[in-house]
């Protein structure tokens, strides 16, 4: 469902939504992943930044894969926003801002023989065409003979099964490989509570299950939904409950 055709309320502009961050990330069955990353980003808050030497490339070089909704993006832009608050410069990638790989490999030499850590994130690796996959393969590359840069990078599916060029396959399975997974309901709740405590927003306890049930059942769209709530809520200045959570979702059925 694209925004033109949700109630009015979910146009309201969200200027206090949480970024993305490794401690609101629900880990579900993914804690092996979470602990690497975390980990690392706490090797960059203590400025203990490792070389290549001390440091191996599969610490630097990481790729996880899952459905959509299972946090990919999420986990990408968390490790990009502490990458940014430990001071060290995140390049972000994307099959959607093509211009932004061209400016990346205009420097990848400079940054190669730095000491000081670069973070790039390349999310979406199953939706690259041909020319960012030749990209991408020089990029890593140049991370593998680098000092410090770090690469982190999320597609859909496991390397081998990726619809890419098999150089490129075999190249994103050399650092460390893993799996996101989708949340169960209790797990979906939880985050959701979650998301909601960090707003401030106090819901009754029967309004998320009867989202689960009644509303989308992605984690996008459901977060989607918790700055719509959380909006409305501030505007009309009523508590969270069914009955505005129906006003919002189809106004003037307050059923």
């Amino acid at each position: 469902m694209n925004n033109a055709s949700l109630p009015r309320q979910f146009a309201l502009d969200i200027s206090h939504t949480p970024q993305a961050t490794l401690e609101n990330y629900l880990p579900g069955r993914d804690p092996a992943l979470l602990k690497t990353l975390q980990d690392l980003v706490d090797t960059w808050a203590e400025q203990t930044f490792a070389t290549s030497q001390t440091n191996p490339l599969n610490h630097r070089w990481v790729y996880w894969w899952g459905p959509e909704g299972s946090g990919r993006s999420h986990l990408l832009a968390a490790i990009g926003n502490a990458a940014k608050a430990s001071g060290i410069e995140h390049i972000p990638l994307s099959p959607n801002e093509p211009i932004s790989w061209v400016k990346l490999e205009d420097r990848l030499n400079t940054l190669s023989n730095e000491e000081a850590p670069t973070v790039i994130t390349v999310d979406d690796v199953d939706r690259l065409d041909e020319r960012l996959v030749a990209a991408l393969f020089r990029i890593l590359n140049n991370v593998q003979g680098s000092k410090a840069i770090h690469i982190f990078m999320a597609g859909i599916t496991a390397p081998a099964n990726l619809d890419l060029r098999e150089d490129l396959r075999t190249r994103l399975a050399w650092g460390l490989v893993f799996q996101t997974h989708l949340l169960s309901d209790d797990e979906k709740i939880q985050a959701l509570q979650q998301a909601a405590q960090a707003r401030g927003l106090v819901m009754s306890p029967d309004v998320l299950p009867w989202l689960l049930n009644r509303f989308y059942r992605d984690m996008p769209n459901l977060m989607a939904l918790i700055d719509a709530l959380d909006a409305y809520s501030l505007e009309t200045k009523r508590a969270v409950t069914l009955p505005l959570v129906r006003e919002l979702l189809q106004p003037g059925q307050n059923t």
